[in-house]
């Protein structure tokens, strides 16, 4: 029996109340009125009269107005729908056509970095090596018409013992190459190649480039061919020392390589040595040839771009070529005494460990145990600044060079030599 306080079964739930409320009343049909905006008159209520037929003669002429209007306008919709479609047919849906102007910024004129690679691109190979330690790649530029082609003597050593290198060019042709020669101490590699057609880049100046100046790098890096990549002259005259097997500390390891090099932070990876470094103008300023690494854990290095990428200047490497091309072998720089490598970091400086008897740095008055501090206007860190510096310049060069001997500091000019 149900409480005396419930609904009686079948009865709006709630109270007695819900039958009349239609929101509380689940059998209820929804009632609600638009409320009257605030400040607004609602309508007037149509005028009513007493008299019924009058209301029904004005709501028939009402209806016969309307069909009228009604069958007007569906003729009238009708004859426009027919025009509009016989004027559309066979006609499709389009958004309009693209602007034939070019814009701005995309009209790659010769100095913008799309000009850049369209204009070197076709100088430059993928230098593919076979050799019994195993294979690999680098990179190289064409140097003139007769077929010699500029790269790293590291790219190209692996083959110097038997093994083969063959070039391969953006438009995909390829063809073998042979060494002509090779400078282990300025790490440059001359190749030659039969093909026609050939497109030679063209040189900069890499004496006259200036930090922030832009540079664009060319290469194969990791084997990936054709790429291209940008940044800016981030240092000049970097000394860098990229091999030596020797494990020796003195400037007579013939099997080290001494850059006063050019720094860049466009990338460079492994793949990319040999490869030009070019300007804004696309003129080659130097040979892409080593990367920095950042140390691990385990001791090992981690080999990839950091964004310190090294090149060996173009006047250095073009002199270096011109002289493998000539006669087959390069000419080294010398100053006519041994450098030690080591030095005292906290006053800097290049000790000479001895002087050759009549050589270049004896004729100066330099003598072992002097500490060079300057040369050619750049202050000297250590002994690989001050090789890498000599190997820079072309045999007779004068140079001013500054000594500290004992507690006196003296500066005098010497004509360096060669070997």
């Amino acid at each position: 029996m149900p409480d005396a306080g419930s609904p009686p079964p079948g009865s709006p739930f709630w109270s007695q109340a819900g039958a009349r409320d239609p929101w509380r009343d689940p059998s209820a049909a929804p009632s609600w009125l638009a409320p009257t905006p605030p400040g607004s008159v609602p309508p007037p209520p149509p005028p009513t009269s007493p008299d019924g037929p009058s209301r029904r003669g004005g709501l028939g002429s009402m209806m016969l107005v309307s069909i009228v209007v009604a069958v007007v306008a569906g003729l009238l919709g009708g004859a426009l729908g027919y025009v509009v479609a016989a004027r559309t047919a066979g006609s499709s849906f389009s958004l309009g056509n693209s602007s034939g102007s070019t814009p701005e910024l995309a009209e790659r004129p010769p100095t913008s970095l799309a000009g850049i690679a369209k204009q070197v691109q076709p100088s430059v190979v993928t230098v593919v090596i076979r050799s019994a330690s195993g294979n690999g790649n680098g990179s190289g530029f064409v140097i003139d018409a007769e077929g010699h082609i500029l790269t790293n003597n590291h790219v190209a050593a692996p083959a110097a013992a038997g093994g083969t290198l063959r070039v391969v060019f953006s438009d995909g042709s390829s063809t073998a190459a042979t060494i002509v020669g090779r400078d282990v101490g300025s790490d440059i590699a001359v190749l030659k190649i039969q093909k026609d057609d050939l497109k030679p880049v063209k040189f900069g100046d890499s004496d006259k480039i200036a930090i922030g100046d832009p540079t664009v790098a060319f290469g194969s890096p990791l084997g990936l061919a054709d790429t291209v990549t940008s940044g800016i002259v981030s240092a000049v005259d970097r000394p860098v020392r990229t091999a030596g097997e020797s494990g020796g500390n003195q400037a007579g390891d013939d099997d080290a390589a001494y850059l006063a090099a050019i720094q860049t932070d466009a990338a460079i990876n492994p793949g990319n040595s040999g490869g030009p470094l070019v300007d804004g103008a696309g003129r080659v300023i130097g040979v892409n040839s080593a990367i920095a690494a950042l140390p691990s854990q385990g001791g090992s290095s981690t080999s990839g771009n950091i964004g310190i990428g090294f090149a060996i200047p173009i006047n250095q490497a073009k002199r270096i070529a011109e002289q493998i091309i000539g006669t087959g072998k390069a000419r080294t720089t010398i100053v006519g005494a041994e450098i030690a490598l080591g030095g005292d970091q906290t006053v800097g400086g290049a000790p000479l460990s001895t002087v050759v008897p009549g050589g270049p740095a004896e004729k100066a008055g330099l003598k072992a145990g002097d500490v060079v501090v300057k040369f050619a206007d750049r202050p000297i860190e250590d002994g690989v600044a001050l090789i890498a510096l000599v190997r820079k310049q072309a045999p007779g060069t004068k140079v001013g060079v500054t000594y500290r001997r004992g507690g006196q500091t003296v500066t005098t000019t010497v004509t360096l030599g060669q070997k």
